[in-house]
């Protein structure tokens, strides 16, 4: 029979396309700088007790810390920590443990999971064997895949053609922000770890699924906080794009959607009713703020104005309208004019124009080439 202590798995590619629960064993503020989709942290140790152990290592050796370790998770503290991996285990039987390097930490929780009755696997090399595997995951995708760049002005509906598209790498849900001054959700953006972890993933599945080419959204150099991989940025510069047309009153409709009424329903939802309302307000008023050096004064005093106007409103329906105001202003002197320019500039890398159903055949076209 195997031992529990040579339950290990090496097959990072297996364990990312199976999408199974990891469990990161790694202290907080390890796994707050950045894990994997499926992670959750139930660390060995905490913030605390890992840098209590981490400077008796460095004063009187690994032996010292090896037994200070033992010292702090000892007694209850031990006990409900194994509790909680138990359950986890229960929970997710086909999981897979890990800590940094795949070495003292996951080898003690295994251990003690064993000593509780259930043999967990861990994952050899860890956090850091991962992470490397996930890097290179992404810039072997980006270099042996054909790449096709999606523009389009802001609300002709980029980011809902692309989820029709099977060969779409949707890179603002990965970053959980739409890319613009108003793109942040009501939910925090993941770390840039953990965004590069998303893309990676989803890459690897594009790859089984044997694409010959992906599609993603023209972007920034960020988008919100988190960067574009430097192998993505790159081919994205040089690669043919297709620029997605739409009517201005359908485009007008489609921002008041997402950035009003889809984005004050997320902060209720998450928030209540009067802090949900308050915070979304609060972060229109914010957005705004942001671009106000690039609006200029003048121009920047009446959105504030008509927005304010539009917060005033007790009766949310009632304030659409003015809304529609604040929005077509924002869209016809700010964003329409820079994508515009951004078009000038790509002219030479535009290969189709058209509405969604145009683009839609055009690429169906091409994936049956």
């Amino acid at each position: 029979m195997t031992s529990h202590s040579a339950l290990q798995e090496t097959d990072y590619q297996k364990i990312f396309l199976s999408g199974v629960a990891l469990m990161d064993t790694r202290a907080p503020v390890e796994f707050q700088h950045g894990s994997f989709p499926t992670a959750t942290n139930l660390p060995l140790m905490l913030d605390d007790e890992r840098a209590a152990v981490g400077t008796c290592y460095k004063q009187q050796g690994q032996q010292a810390a090896i037994t200070l370790g033992h010292q702090l998770v000892s007694g209850d503290i031990k006990a409900q920590r194994v509790a909680s991996w138990l359950d986890f285990t229960r929970r997710h039987p086909d999981g897979y443990l890990f800590c940094f390097r795949g070495g003292l930490r996951s080898q003690i929780v295994q251990q003690w999971l064993h000593e509780a009755g259930v043999d967990y696997p861990r994952i050899q090399g860890g956090y850091k064997a991962m992470r490397q595997f996930l890097i290179q995951t992404t810039e072997t995708a980006i270099y042996n895949h054909d790449l096709l760049v999606m523009g389009g002005m802001t609300g002709c509906g980029k980011t809902e053609l692309l989820a029709e598209l099977p060969n779409a790498v949707d890179l603002e849900a990965h970053a959980n922000h739409r890319g613009s001054g108003f793109g942040r959700h009501a939910t925090r953006q993941p770390t840039q770890i953990g965004f590069e972890s998303r893309l990676a993933v989803d890459l690897l599945h594009k790859q089984q699924q044997n694409w010959r080419q992906l599609v993603v959204e023209d972007e920034n150099q960020t988008i919100g906080r988190c960067a574009l991989p430097p192998c993505l940025r790159d081919r994205m510069k040089a690669a043919p794009v297709i620029w997605l047309e739409a009517p201005a009153d359908e485009r007008l409709e489609r921002v008041l959607k997402d950035y009003v009424i889809d984005l004050r329903g997320e902060f209720i939802q998450l928030l209540g009713d009067a802090e949900g309302q308050h915070a979304f307000a609060e972060h229109l008023l914010d957005s705004l703020s942001r671009i106000s050096k690039r609006l200029g004064g003048l121009r920047y005093r009446q959105l504030l104005k008509k927005m304010q106007q539009a917060l005033a409103h007790d009766d949310f329906t009632a304030s659409l309208d003015d809304h529609r105001a604040w929005i077509q202003q924002l869209l016809q002197e700010y964003y329409d004019p820079m994508y515009q320019h951004q078009y000038r500039q790509k002219a030479d890398q535009i290969c189709f124009t058209g509405d969604g159903k145009a683009i839609r055949d055009y690429l169906s076209h091409l994936r049956s080439r």
